[in-house]
């Protein structure tokens, strides 16, 4: 019990002022408040922003706003329209060349029977609408944590918008949420970011590279080993219930050179100086079909090989890991995939931005100029299609030029997250060669 006859000398001061020590406590108290009302009056800009970029988007897939170029919704009301009838009935489509992703893809393409009120192309719209709030929400939950920024939801707002409707009309967008999940997951959930790696890789492969970043040790077996696990469970059913699974491994392999990659840039300029070479739609994209083409095809596997094992040798030369080393890695590696890799189409953009996003929600990351850079090229790709497609596809010197510096843009952010990936993590090589600039440093101000 407390003594009633003293509480009212503790409740005041002469003069009828609180105590020193309820003053301090409501100050505090103040403070605490300001600080969130001003975070949420903070929010409010990119939220505004998020809300009236994808109204357009939503006004653009549907049509009531129409962009030049060629119908970039044909993907959904053609291929992918195509696809659920023939996953309705249980099977893959496995006599279609343009089926190129692995089996879990397939739950993407069936995800608008959850809104069976709707036609098809609508309700796809509206989820993958649903999909980029998704990865908006989780990118505001993150950047309320110690050691994190709100510059990652700027930079998804943005990047998404800069695409232009094709974010809408591709599934992109689901795998890439799904990625952002396993990546912000990281330390504190190692088993769920594994799970969902795997899940992502079972999508469209390309979120398995998120792997490549987890600090060695018992974090590493731990994610490898779940999503080992996933991933094999995944596969599993998928081969035991729908015929047709493992399909997909042919058909991506035949695939040639496509307009839009890096190397198809020799082949445009080539068309200049006599190259008797087409532009045809093959295995679902516009590629080239001509004399020397698999030479080019063949260079870019090279490139890629190149890639992988450059990321093995960081692996196994980096000696530290900071909080946004997997995020950084997670960048790097699908830069240096999406650059080299035979077909490089609009919708890859989306993965960049995602992981962009993710690593400037980072305070630690290494890698905000190449994040920006990727940026600006998905800006100049919305240029390039759908607006400037009949340029790319002509291969005149505005197509040339534009794809030029799109590929440009790649190029640079790929090497400078290279550079910054190796010099952050603290390699053998580069700690040594620290030493050596001090030893060189003390020995010029002591010598004579």
């Amino acid at each position: 019990m407390t003594d009633s006859t003293t509480a009212p000398a503790r409740a005041s001061q002469p003069g009828g002022e609180p105590p020193a020590e309820s003053r301090k406590g409501n100050r505090g108290g103040n403070r605490g408040s300001h600080r969130r009302r001003d975070s949420r009056l903070a929010l409010m800009a990119p939220v505004a922003l998020w809300i009236v970029t994808r109204a357009v988007l939503l006004l653009c897939v549907f049509k009531v706003v129409t962009l030049p170029g060629p119908d970039f919704t044909n993907d959904v009301k053609v291929i992918y329209q195509g696809w659920f009838d023939v996953l309705k009935s249980g099977a893959f489509p496995q006599d279609d060349v343009t089926w190129q992703y692995p089996p879990a893809a397939a739950l993407a393409v069936l995800s608008p029977a959850l809104l069976p009120f709707l036609d098809y192309p609508s309700a796809f719209y509206l989820l993958a609408c649903a999909a980029d709030a998704a990865a908006f929400g989780l990118l505001i939950r993150a950047s309320s944590r110690p050691g994190r920024r709100r510059a990652g939801l700027w930079a998804w707002v943005a990047g998404v918008a800069l695409l232009g409707p094709t974010a809408y009309a591709r599934y992109d967008l689901m795998v890439t949420v799904v990625a952002v999940a396993a990546l912000l997951a990281g330390a504190r959930h190692p088993r769920t970011a594994g799970a969902l790696a795997a899940f992502g890789a079972m999508l469209k492969v390309w979120p398995g590279l998120l792997l490549l970043g987890t600090p060695r040790g018992r974090q590493t077996r731990t994610v490898w080993t779940t999503a080992l696990i996933a991933g094999v469970l995944i596969l599993g059913v998928f081969a035991a219930s729908m015929p047709g699974a493992l399909a997909f491994l042919g058909f991506q392999q035949s695939r040639g050179t496509e307009v839009e990659s890096l190397g198809a840039l020799v082949l445009h300029v080539a068309r200049h100086f006599g190259w008797p070479g087409q532009v045809l739609l093959n295995y679902g994209s516009m590629e080239f079909i001509g004399p020397h083409v698999n030479i080019v095809s063949d260079a870019a596997l090279v490139l890629t090989v190149i890639a992988f094992g450059w990321l093995l040798l960081w692996r196994l030369r980096a000696v530290e890991w900071t909080p946004s080393t997997p995020a950084d890695a997670a960048l790097t590696a699908v830069l240096l995939f999406t650059t080299t890799s035979r077909v490089i189409s609009p919708q890859y953009m989306i993965w960049l931005v995602g992981l962009a996003a993710v690593c400037l929600t980072l305070r630690a990351s290494c890698q905000v100029l190449p994040a920006v850079l990727v940026l600006v090229a998905t800006g100049v790709t919305l240029l390039e299609f759908p607006l400037g497609f009949a340029h790319v596809v002509a291969s005149d010197w505005e197509g040339i030029a534009l794809l030029a510096v799109r590929n440009g843009l790649l190029v640079a952010a790929s090497l400078l997250a290279c550079v910054r990936l190796w010099r952050t993590t603290r390699t053998a090589d580069v700690a040594a060669a620290d030493v050596t600039t001090v030893r060189r440093v003390r020995t010029s101000a002591t010598a004579p």
